[in-house]
């Protein structure tokens, strides 16, 4: 027989049908709309299953024209976006990899690299013709298997973050490097400085701290709903469970 004394399961909260996150970690109605020059991809890796801090679809809702996609591989450029590229090259992916702008001793927000993975000469004229910018979304190792699985994306001009500070992450992530920025934080960074508009990454960065600050009052509220996040592996760049 069952017990009339047991509680009955607690409802299953509701989550955005658009960021994905519990309804109470939702901030989209406080979105303020970007136009903006530059096209945008953000490219987010299956496995990336941080809902509760990931950015990307945080970050694609401020831009009517940006394109979110999910998988592993596309045979091109074109079909990513779903329409007609001419020349992949007016397209900058973001992808640090194994570079590091201290050890290029380059000044800047944003390197452009050759293939060589060294600070390209003409950065001026390189990052002044781009069309559009690519990220990756997903943890070190993610990142580094879209970028593999993606040989297109070597037709694009790949380019490196410099950022004068760290994360706004904080304790809720380390990051095993100081240019390893939030997706928004990165989009942030780049689309300020390539259409030479600081609002952009004013707007940008107040809604990821607006997220972040939503984080914490849930994560004492409710913490059921925000669990710690991930402890990184500083040796390899994934993230992993502090049980493991």
């Amino acid at each position: 027989m069952s017990n009339p004394t047991a509680a009955a399961p607690a409802d299953p909260i509701p989550e955005c049908p658009y960021c994905q996150k519990p309804m109470p970690l939702c901030i989209c109605d406080s979105v303020t709309p970007i136009k903006n020059r530059l096209s945008l991809l953000i490219l987010q890796h299956p496995q990336e299953q941080d809902r509760a801090l990931g950015t990307a679809r945080l970050l694609a809702k401020h831009f009517e024209g940006a394109t979110l996609r999910v998988g592993l591989s596309w045979p091109s450029l074109s079909k990513a976006l779903a329409q007609p590229i001419e020349n992949a090259s007016h397209w900058a992916v973001l992808y640090l990899g194994s570079a590091h702008a201290a050890d290029l001793e380059a000044e800047g927000e944003i390197l452009a690299l050759n293939r060589k993975g060294e600070v390209a000469d003409n950065q001026r004229a390189l990052l002044g013709k781009l069309e559009g910018v690519v990220l990756l979304d997903g943890t070190w190792s993610q990142a580094k298997a879209l970028w593999w699985r993606n040989p297109w994306m070597l037709k694009c001009q790949r380019v490196i973050l410099n950022p004068a500070a760290p994360s706004r992450y904080g304790r809720l992530r380390k990051e095993p490097r100081k240019d390893g920025l939030s997706t928004i934080e990165a989009a942030a960074t780049i689309l300020s400085v390539l259409e030479k508009r600081p609002d952009i990454a004013e707007t940008l960065n107040a809604s990821f701290e607006r997220m972040l600050t939503r984080y914490r009052e849930v994560q004492v509220e409710m913490p059921e709903l925000a669990p710690k996040p991930p402890v990184k592996d500083r040796r390899r760049g994934v993230r992993r469970s502090k049980r493991a």
